[in-house]
């Protein structure tokens, strides 16, 4: 609590401590507040901006050297016009004449409906920009091999998987091999990695070979599922609480962090967790260090970072529901899991993978899929992406009865409600995948072998997404 006093009784204590630059501006441009982080960055210190036009200092000129008009200046214009700007692709001039590329946020502010000023909050982008030309140089060797190899589909398949195949992730796509091209990359850092991607598309798993082809592979891989626990749960199983720390706390507990100590901690859907913990995960991004639950005892650990999620962030960050200083320290590498839908030339090589694994778990002897059982996968659009391949398959090795997989039903969702709802909308194509699901485990949403298990959802998830699209077992 004292601490939360000093805060209120001297709000630039906060500002700061953060790790982004602060510039506040009256009406005329004049810097009225810089922060320690700006000081770092650019060189200038504060006693030398003070009272003065910053944009004379760091913004003059754009980074190929011409002029950079104060007009022009997107900040400036947030104090004429009062609306706020996210700018990407400038550069901030240091004291020493040296520039580097940055990304800011310029906000209006108000006092009594009328604006006074504005502030921006900048950070500095130059590890980000040398990582992005890192990696179109490995794309663009991924893409000579692929062009090499065209002629020998068969041998390409084999060849480009063999590394792979037991990880799971397999395909020979352009967009999924360049997937595979940045994890390869990112892999042999410490860098923090957001994973984006729908669900079903196999975030975890991605999530899961970043750490074995890390350097952190012998020590914990520690999975935390935001969306699993309830608010007052979460600070509990990410930094761990001490005895008698709250109702039901009998012993002294380690959070996930700590078991992650030396390792790599999978924060799954991370755009599920609250904001009150989303402040104390960025200080542990920030500096390593947390105290449980309870507790007064700074606790350090080293650990690599990565999340995960299907929602937009950027979104949630301009609704106010993530916080936009968080957002920036996940996003240092963000990896995008293509759908099923835009890898569709991987189906052949995917449901072969999934039928080994298949053989394994059921003990079938199954050598393949029909043609016609393949052709009908390719046609189909995946709503529920790889996880409603790998459950569809499972279904059909079970009602196998030869050596070779067919399909027992159609898998085109207009056929099935009928020709006369045409093309569906996505809601429709993800309402009449839930119902289906749920017909298959007889409307058993929760638990073994439930719709929210084979869905790949939370149960709340899942009864929120039944409310929303109106689903009910007796329409």
């Amino acid at each position: 609590m004292s601490i939360i006093k000093h805060f209120l009784a001297d709000p630039k204590l906060l500002l700061n401590a953060v790790g982004e630059g602060i510039y506040g501006f009256d009406l005329s441009g004049n810097a009225v507040f810089v922060n320690p982080a700006a000081e770092r960055m650019t060189g200038w210190q504060s006693a030398e901006l003070l009272g003065k036009k910053i944009h004379q200092y760091h913004h003059h000129s754009h980074a190929d050297g011409s002029e950079y008009p104060a007009d022009e200046c997107k900040i400036y214009k947030t104090m004429f016009d009062g609306k706020t700007r996210q700018v990407q692709h400038e550069v901030f001039w240091r004291k020493d004449g040296s520039c580097f590329p940055v990304e800011y946020t310029s906000t209006p502010i108000y006092k009594d409906k009328q604006i006074i000023g504005a502030v921006a909050i900048f950070r500095d982008v130059s590890q980000q920009h040398n990582t992005e030309n890192a990696l179109r140089e490995a794309l663009n060797k991924v893409q000579v091999l692929t062009e090499q190899l065209k002629d020998e589909n068969a041998y390409l398949l084999e060849t480009l998987n063999e590394n792979w195949q037991d990880s799971g992730l397999v395909g020979n796509s352009d967009i999924f091999q360049a997937m595979l091209a940045q994890l390869e990359l990112v892999s042999k850092t410490d860098s923090t990695v957001l994973i984006l991607g729908e669900n079903g598309t196999g975030k975890e798993l991605v999530a899961r070979n970043l750490h074995r082809l890390s350097e952190r592979s012998s020590q914990p891989f520690v999975k935390v599922n935001c969306a699993a626990f309830s608010p007052t749960l979460i600070e509990s199983e990410l930094f761990g609480h001490e005895k008698g720390a709250f109702t039901g706390a009998n012993e002294k507990r380690k959070g996930r962090f700590e078991l992650a100590d030396k390792g790599t901690i999978f924060l799954d859907e991370i755009g599920e967790l609250p904001l009150e913990a989303q402040s104390k995960l960025l200080r542990v991004l920030q500096e390593r260090e947390f105290e449980r639950v309870g507790g007064s005892k700074s606790i350090r650990v080293d650990i690599r970072i990565v999340a995960a999620t299907n929602r937009d962030l950027r979104q949630m960050v301009e609704e106010g529901s993530f916080r936009m200083d968080l957002y920036y320290r996940l996003n240092v590498f963000p990896i995008r899991v293509p759908a099923l839908r835009e890898r569709i030339e991987d189906i052949p090589v995917l449901a072969n993978n999934l039928i080994m694994q298949l053989n394994k778990k059921l003990g079938k002897q199954l050598k393949g899929i029909s043609k016609k059982a393949l052709y009908a996968l390719q046609g189909y659009d995946w709503p529920g992406n790889i996880r409603e391949l790998q459950n569809i398959l499972e279904r059909e090795a079970i009602l196998s009865k030869g050596r070779l997989l067919d399909l027992s039903q159609s898998l085109n969702l207009s056929e099935q409600t009928g020709a006369e709802h045409g093309v569906l909308t996505l809601a429709q194509a993800e309402a009449e995948h839930i119902t289906r699901v749920l017909d298959m485990c007889n409307w058993k949403i929760s638990g073994t072998n439930s719709a929210a298990e084979k869905l790949g959802l939370p149960e709340s998830t899942l009864r929120s997404k039944m409310k929303k699209l109106k689903i009910s077992k007796n329409p």
